[in-house]
């Protein structure tokens, strides 16, 4: 079994996140989240990535939760090094089991988005897949994305949105903190000030049957389509350091 490098910063304290909910921490082993939410998520930026290389060497997931993107990612994107941060220890002990029980040598940092222990331009790709809505220092983490990313550096963020955060369905089951949600135009907007360019064509906005108040029943079982003009629920992007 390979034995990853584990790192925890020291200057972790309470009050620096909103942990998850007892069913959120259920949900993320149900094979609904790794198909439908991240599997799903992951196909889509990789098709909205401009000038794709055959190999992104160095990648971050920030907010790896149980690590299960890290296959994923080895699969698409070919690195030589893989590193995965997470404040819950708990979820970070899960996911160096679960990736070196399947043979990856993938490093883990137990910190915060805004307190990366990476060097500057360090880094190839950063994947940061529905994380930012539990982020209370969103900006930060942001400026620590474009200062460990190299230059011509990707970050690949997906993201749900106030809309979605803000329904009476996810407020029952998720905890997050409510005054940090952000609307789709609003996370573009905060994006590029922090440096990243994101062109037109890098940007998605899927309305998947989970992100729907009436979790797609209305299209699936009546063929009512959603409206064309909504606020959306989701974001996907791919941003580059400039």
């Amino acid at each position: 079994m390979i034995s990853p490098l584990y790192q925890r910063n020291d200057a972790l304290s309470a009050g620096m996140f909103v942990p998850e909910s007892r069913f959120g921490m259920w949900f993320l082993k149900t094979e609904t989240w790794a198909v439908h939410v991240l599997e799903r998520a992951l196909k889509d930026l990789e098709r909205l990535i401009p000038s794709r290389q055959p190999s992104y060497p160095v990648i971050v997931d920030v907010g790896c939760g149980r690590g299960r993107s890290f296959g994923l990612l080895q699969a698409r994107f070919r690195p030589h090094r893989m590193v995965g941060i997470d404040v819950d220890d708990a979820m970070l002990k899960i996911a160096a089991a679960e990736t070196a029980r399947e043979g990856m040598a993938v490093e883990f940092q137990q910190t915060t988005s805004s307190r990366l222990m990476l060097p500057d331009a360090s880094v190839d790709m950063i994947f940061c897949h529905q994380t930012f809505h539990h982020l209370m220092d969103q900006e930060t983490a942001l400026a620590e994305f474009h200062r460990v990313l190299k230059p011509g550096g990707l970050f690949l963020f997906a993201e749900s949105t106030r809309k979605y955060i803000h329904s009476p369905m996810i407020r029952l089951l998720f905890r997050h903190p409510m005054d940090v949600q952000r609307t789709a135009p609003e996370y573009l907007a905060m994006i590029r000030r922090a440096g990243f360019d994101v062109g037109e064509t890098a940007i998605s906005y899927p309305y998947l049957w989970w992100s729907r108040n009436d979790l797609g029943l209305l299209e699936r079982c009546f063929g009512i389509k959603p409206p064309k003009t909504r606020e959306e629920t989701l974001l996907n992007c791919v941003a580059v350091k400039a």
